[in-house]
């Protein structure tokens, strides 16, 4: 499977959800799992914090894409941005 092909699933599953909690390391990184455990225990709500990175990258993918993914481009991308901001008001209401 394709990378971006990969990219846009994770865009349509977080925008869907509104809130992502992605397991894993991000896409198409390799991390040492130790560093990765060790990030986790630093950082609250790492899953979040990767789909926001995940989701923009997707969004840059869409817009430099020389075709429309069959019409879905536009829509993707402001699922994007919405899912982005949803993602980035719950960290913010968390900090409160």
């Amino acid at each position: 499977m394709s990378l971006l092909r990969t990219r846009i699933r994770t865009l349509a599953l977080a925008a869907s959800l509104g809130l992502a909690s992605l397991g894993g390391v991000a896409l198409g990184m390799v991390v040492d799992p130790t560093k990765a455990l060790a990030q986790e225990k630093r950082e609250r709500h790492p899953h979040i914090h990767r789909a926001i990175a995940e989701l923009k990258e997707a969004k840059k993918e869409l817009e430099k894409a020389d075709h429309d993914f069959g019409g879905h481009r536009v829509e993707a991308i402001k699922a994007a941005d919405n899912a982005i901001k949803q993602l980035e008001k719950a960290l913010e209401f968390d900090k409160k």
